[in-house]
């Protein structure tokens, strides 16, 4: 049997033990040992184990990880999530649609100082479902807006999901974080636009709120003093050279840290709950890193993404064909499953054949955080619609996700925009580092 053979059966059996839902990091990391014993032998397989794991878990910039999810969760313990959304509904709420909108604009504003989409969900779902059901949206509407809200968490920097990607293609982090700052507020306005619409057309689904008058809109932008200081440290920090990637993550911690006392917010309990949630979650990441690094090792060493990268070039269709044909297996495996597995079996696999086509990696990580994003909310496995389904139980999840179509389609729709503008990606990774 020859190499590429044993990495198309190793492949295959990743796939197989996802389904059995296995978990992510193990499926890929015992696959891969198991096709580098193959290939090798059981020494040079345990070898190779012992190293990444050892490696990876003790590289510098794995400490950005759990910094950024330690300064999100110390976010949410301020209080930061609920005035961003008081604020934006003073400004918006008066809108066709316009707590849905405000929704959205705190759920970016949040994504602002944390990396978790999931985390955003959440917290959105106890704070603005409850007030749009009191001013009789449609579930569709108001569950929709805060799953689709919720992805952006990692998109708008400071993001686990660039972080991650950075490490597993060594793209800088920096840049990544930069790159996405356009397209953030792009998705912002485009999913604006997509409610404005939607209920301007069927007023049932989002009706509009009371007006606020001029005085109370610009004072209550004294409650997005926090977001602007945390988002101000780190990529400010980043951005003049004060600090790098990892020192920006510990500031934000301790300026977040700050805010909590401040505010008032302190609690055993509190602190406690931020702690755990952080270590759950940093825990689960670098099992996927170790087992995506060493599944990226067993491509390399089976041949396969050297083949894929010659079969690409060799097709008779223009780079950006197999661009947009890599974004629809996105589309069809972020459907199928976890958005982090989708990144981690994807990215090393096809990373070779998109710079080999002269595509730009921190371009290419933007479109794949946008499709992660996609991904968590399409049918059948979108992870932020099974929270919401979780939470919200007496909504059936098909009403779920008859709301969330149009927000997919802006999702598309700024893909489109990135692969025919690249500089919407580029422009500021290039100007400001």
């Amino acid at each position: 049997m020859s190499d590429w053979q044993i990495g198309v059966i190793c492949v295959i059996a990743m796939f197989v033990l996802m389904i059995l839902r296995m978990h992510i990091g193990v499926t890929m990391g015992l696959t891969a040992f198991i096709g580098i014993a193959l290939l090798t032998n059981l020494d040079s397989a345990f070898g190779k184990l012992a190293h990444t794991a050892f490696s990876q878990s003790s590289t510098y910039m794995m400490s950005v990880i759990p910094l950024y999810m330690l300064m999100g969760e110390l976010a949410f313990l301020s209080g930061l999530s609920q005035d961003a959304y008081r604020t934006v509904n003073k400004w918006l709420g008066h809108l066709p649609g316009g707590l849905a909108m405000a929704t959205i604009g705190a759920s970016a504003a949040f994504a602002a100082v944390q990396g978790s989409s999931t985390a955003g969900a959440v917290i959105m779902v106890s704070i603005a479902y409850p007030e749009m059901k009191s001013r009789k949206y449609a579930n569709s509407m108001a569950l929709g807006c805060i799953a689709a809200g919720g992805t952006m968490g990692i998109l708008i920097p400071p993001s686990a999901a660039f972080v991650l990607y950075g490490i597993i293609t060594e793209q800088s982090i920096g840049r990544l974080f930069t790159a996405g700052i356009i397209p953030g507020i792009l998705l912002t306005l485009l999913f604006w636009t997509v409610i404005y619409i939607w209920c301007k057309r069927n007023p049932v689904l989002g009706p509009p709120g009371t007006p606020a008058s001029w005085r109370e809109r610009f004072i209550s932008l004294k409650d997005l003093w926090s977001v602007v200081i945390l988002f101000g440290l780190v990529m400010g920090g980043i951005y003049l050279g004060i600090f790098n990637v990892t020192e920006a993550a510990a500031v934000g911690v301790v300026a977040a840290f700050i805010i909590v006392l401040i505010r008032r917010r302190m609690s055993k309990e509190g602190i406690k709950r931020s702690i755990l949630n952080t270590l759950r979650t940093t825990g689960m990441i670098f099992i996927m890193v170790i087992g995506a690094m060493l599944f990226n090792y067993l491509l390399s060493l089976s041949g396969l993404t050297n083949a894929l990268a010659d079969f690409c070039m060799k097709l008779p269709v223009p780079p950006v064909g197999i661009v947009i044909a890599i974004v629809l297996l996105y589309a069809v495996l972020g459907a199928l499953m976890d958005d982090w597995a989708m990144m981690l079996i994807v990215v090393p696999a096809v990373l070779p054949t998109v710079i080999a086509l002269g595509f730009d990696p921190i371009w290419f990580g933007v479109i794949t955080v946008i499709m992660m994003e996609m991904g968590m909310i399409l049918p059948p496995v979108g992870f932020n619609v099974f929270v919401m389904a979780g939470m919200v139980k007496d909504v059936p999840m098909t009403e779920i996700y008859s709301g969330i179509w149009p927000f997919a389609l802006a999702m598309a729709i700024l893909v489109g925009f990135i692969i025919v503008f690249p500089d919407l990606a580029l422009f500021l990774p290039r100007v400001m580092m």
